[in-house]
């Protein structure tokens, strides 16, 4: 912490002006004058990942979080039966194998007419399942090899009576496994009428584009279903505002440097919120890295290098 003080007090310049009582609610102004004005070199706010952005119009989304399992198309799923009892001559294919329709997976000799015919793929896709072996003597009874086309692929998602009213086909949806490398975003193509007796939940479906593989059946997956839009004129990044003497702040650019303005805020969801008062659109203002001001300004409040 004191290596961190230090640094602070190296770099960042705090001038203390005069500031006057009253301001108009909806309006700020780059020509007043406010409490706590810090100036910030170029080197300062790249070291200390301090980011500005321009104030405007923006949507308010609001979401609802539910969770789910990645399951494959049923309608592609394939289940390779022998047409003859027999003996397994030769395999040509095995568990994780990408095949195409019409290509031979394996030979049997028939026990009833001593030829051999060949088992083909039904469909493109990827071997998932095998139930064969060179020598085996194999039945029609059961399936020999499961085949999947997993080019698309189903995000099911669990919806909570409370929520049920409010999830309805063609909302957008963001699926994720907690990693922003591997999220995307969908719609509702489907929502059961009926609700599980057991878990008391209903299922909404998300189709996904899966040509890159990263969606694996059996996954867990979380999901934001976005329920309402409202459009404000003025939105900023969540991460922006910082509370000092219990007041939201925001740390707005001017000529000078950057001084915490007062705001009040109204809508927001996890990444933005809307700013009903206490900045307009086109000021600029530090959208991250926020924290580091707001630690000077309450280190200067104390005395400075005395706390």
């Amino acid at each position: 912490m004191k290596l961190i003080g230090f640094f602070l007090i190296s770099f960042l310049t705090v001038f203390i002006v005069g500031c006057s009582d009253e301001k108009p609610q909806n309006e700020v102004t780059e020509n007043e004058e406010h409490s706590e004005l810090i100036k910030l070199s170029d080197e300062v706010m790249k070291e200390f990942g301090i980011e500005v952005k321009e104030a405007g119009p923006g949507v308010i989304k609001n979401h609802i979080d539910l969770t789910g399992e990645i399951k494959a198309k049923p309608s592609k799923i394939s289940h390779i039966v022998p047409r003859f009892n027999g003996i397994v001559q030769e395999v040509h294919k095995t568990v994780g194998e990408k095949v195409k329709k019409g290509e031979v997976l394996a030979i049997i000799e028939s026990n009833e007419s001593l030829t051999t015919y060949e088992v083909q793929s039904l469909i493109d896709g990827t071997i998932i399942e095998m139930h064969m072996t060179q020598g085996e003597l194999i039945g029609t009874e059961a399936h020999a090899f499961t085949i999947a086309n997993l080019d698309m692929v189903w995000a099911m998602l669990s919806v909570y009576q409370k929520d049920i009213n409010k999830i309805k086909v063609g909302q957008n949806v963001k699926v994720s496994i907690g990693s922003i490398d591997t999220e995307e975003t969908g719609k509702i193509s489907y929502l059961s009428p009926i609700v599980d007796e057991v878990t008391r939940t209903a299922s909404a479906r998300v189709v996904l584009n899966n040509r890159s593989g990263k969606w694996r059946p059996g996954m867990f997956v979380t999901a934001k279903v976005y329920v309402s839009e409202t459009k404000a004129p003025v939105v900023i990044e969540k991460t922006a505002l910082q509370t000092i003497e219990e007041k939201q702040v925001v740390f707005v650019k001017v000529e000078d440097g950057f001084f915490p303005q007062a705001v009040k805020v109204g809508k927001e969801n996890d990444d933005n919120v809307e700013i009903v008062s206490g900045l307009i659109a086109g000021q600029q203002y530090v959208s991250k890295g926020a924290f580091t001001l707001k630690a000077e300004v309450l280190k200067e409040s104390f005395g400075g290098d005395e706390h």
